[in-house]
């Protein structure tokens, strides 16, 4: 790659119109919202919307995002007086520490997967710290909280004893709906940051990462404060829940990230909270059946906790696929109205494309700026998806004229 072609130009026999206009299973548009992408030109000059429109959208998404970052701080500050006396009261001051070392490998490998599903359009940080520190505090002090007041109204109604209606029932109920309470308000407050399936998934990840982090620690540490054998207790503990398990917790709230993706995708306010009650189902029914392993407990692992990792990790690389689709096809859309062409599609929403547009963009010294053009494109096909979606028409609409704009300005930083 020497350099890009010139913005407007099109490349002989490309197509001016885009097939088809649904890629793929994650991008249905319906037709009546479907239309064509601005023409090249079209958006030289200052933004078409009023700047009153536009001031008064970019303050309610800046408040949102500001109001949830600064709630979750003061929340996971005042939980932080909850939980640590309780995890330290059952593990000790040297169970504490070894739990916290031994709880880092397994919060790594859930991390490390978090970051490869998150490659193609990275989430902003701080709404991924809101995310881990509402998983590991937050959720942790309202399922402290409301535990006993479950209990107290359910317990006694489902007939089973205090361990059985505790392992099965309580656990995966309340520890469910407090870990994915963190989704619905991420969904709420940062509706523009939470476009779809993958990004359910991503925020869904870390908030269990951070759950299954303290109670991890709980685990370790008991195992060494309460034992007369801590170093083979410790060995086991870790075995089975950061060797066999680390993504129990992310897979159960995963499939409430997905579901609440889904209903993000479509853009309509109105089924958040029935899509939050359908995805905490499959949740509280996979936590159920882990939970429920007894005796047999390596036969279930092997027989039907194995296959449903192995479905997890298929349907995130189908989601994979979707999103690179996704983003080609919206920006086949602007190619045909002269924004790019043929190879600057590829290059910018495909793998190969990317990798090799990154390794021509460091031998001139060019990285970052490569990184932010690459970055900005995928907003884009995200902003016009959400153009098709049919909400909010105008306020995305003078999202996409801003980046366009700033697609111009970043291919010059690449070139100049």
């Amino acid at each position: 790659m020497n350099s890009f072609d010139p913005p407007g130009h099109q490349a002989p026999g490309q197509p001016r119109s885009p097939q088809p206009a649904n890629p793929s299973w994650l991008g249905q548009v319906r037709p009546q919202h479907y239309r064509p992408a601005p023409g090249f030109g079209n958006v030289q000059g200052p933004p078409s919307l009023p700047p009153d429109y536009a001031a008064a959208t970019r303050s309610r998404t800046a408040a949102g995002v500001a109001a949830l970052v600064v709630g979750g701080g003061v929340l996971a500050f005042m939980s932080l007086f909850l939980v640590l006396p309780f995890v330290l009261e059952n593990t000790g001051a040297d169970g504490f520490v070894l739990g916290f070392i031994a709880s880092l490998l397994p919060l790594g490998t859930v991390l490390l997967t978090v970051r490869f599903i998150d490659r193609w359009e990275p989430e902003p940080r701080r709404l991924l710290v809101f995310a881990f520190l509402w998983g590991a505090l937050v959720s942790i002090s309202v399922v402290m909280l409301i535990e006993p007041f479950f209990s107290a109204a359910a317990g006694p109604a489902s007939g089973l004893d205090y361990t059985t209606f505790s392992v099965t029932v309580r656990a995966p109920v309340v520890e469910e709906f407090a870990k994915s309470l963190g989704l619905l308000l991420l969904l709420i407050c940062a509706r523009k940051q939470f476009d779809g399936p993958v990004d359910g998934v991503v925020i869904a990840f870390t908030i269990a990462a951070g759950f299954a982090f303290t109670e991890n620690i709980l685990y370790f540490g008991r195992a060494v404060a309460a034992s007369s054998t801590p170093g083979t207790d410790l060995a086991v503990v870790f075995f089975l829940r950061g060797v066999m398990s680390p993504f129990a917790h992310a897979i159960f709230t995963g499939t409430t990230g997905l579901i609440l993706g889904y209903a993000a995708r479509r853009w309509n306010t109105g089924l958040t909270l029935p899509a939050f009650a359908v995805g905490l189902i499959p949740a509280m029914l996979l936590h159920s059946g882990w939970n429920s392993m007894g005796q047999d407990f390596l036969a279930q692992y092997i027989v039907v906790q194995v296959p449903i990792f192995l479905l997890a990790v298929l349907v995130v690389m189908l989601l994979r696929v979707a999103e690179r689709r996704l983003t080609r096809q919206r920006l086949q859309e602007y190619a045909a109205a002269g924004w790019f062409t043929g190879p600057e599609v590829a290059m910018l929403a495909t793998p190969a494309g990317r990798r090799s547009a990154l390794r021509w963009a460091g031998s001139i010294d060019r990285g970052p700026q490569m990184r932010a053009l690459l970055q900005a494109a995928t907003r884009l096909a995200l902003t016009r998806q959400r153009i098709l979606s049919g909400r909010d028409v105008p306020g995305h609409q003078f999202d996409e004229q801003r980046q366009l704009r700033e697609i111009l300005v970043l291919r010059d930083a690449v070139l100049r």
